[in-house]
Order: C-alpha cells, then sequence, then structure tokens
C-alpha cells in the first residue's frame, strides 16, 4: 500500500511541471527516492531495517512536497497541482510514520 501511494505521489510530482529547473530535479529525485526507500522496507527482514528505511522514505517524500510548495509559493508550479502533491504526501507520510515506529 505504502509504495503504491508513493508512486502515485511520484507521478504528481512529475505532472505538476515545476518551471524551476533546480526545484524540479530536487522534487523528482526526492520523490522518486521515497518510492525507492518504500520498497526498500518493505523488503527488509528485521524492524529496526525496515524502520531505517520507512523513516528515510518519509523525509524524502517531506523534502520532495516542500520543493512542490515552495514553488507553488513563488508561481513556478499551479496551485491545483501543488494541492494534489500535498494531499498524496499527506497520506503517504501518515502511512510511512507507522510504518517507521
Amino acid at each position: 500500500m505504502a509504495y503504491q501511494v508513493a508512486v502515485e505521489f511520484l507521478l504528481a510530482v512529475k505532472a505538476a511541471n515545476i518551471r524551476d529547473p533546480k526545484f524540479r530535479d530536487e522534487a523528482m529525485r526526492s520523490a522518486k527516492s521515497a518510492c525507492l526507500n518504500t520498497a526498500e522496507g518493505a523488503g527488509r527482514i528485521t524492524r529496526p531495517d525496515k524502520a531505517r528505511a520507512f523513516a528515510i522514505a518519509r523525509g524524502e517524500a517531506v523534502e520532495a512536497v516542500a520543493a512542490v510548495e515552495i514553488c507553488a509559493l513563488v508561481g513556478d508550479v499551479e496551485e491545483s497541482a501543488a494541492a494534489r502533491c500535498v494531499a498524496i504526501a499527506k497520506h503517504l507520510v501518515a502511512l510511512l510514520t507507522a510504518l517507521a515506529r
């Protein structure tokens, strides 16, 4: 479930079409990392290993959504696209927070 939400978030960040190339790169790298770390956590065996990977994924998701929000504040992304990213990120962060415990 968390991995599917991470992928949905990645696709929403991509669809946001961030105009600033540096922020677009940062948001995409962080969103991709959130997907990879979520998958890694699912594949780990011990509880501490799982928690570490899920916590990293959570941090990456927060970083990606912050980049989108900052771009929305300065007009480098449409408000509706940013709002979609924020909504998905809230769901993803809640899932990852529970998994990291």
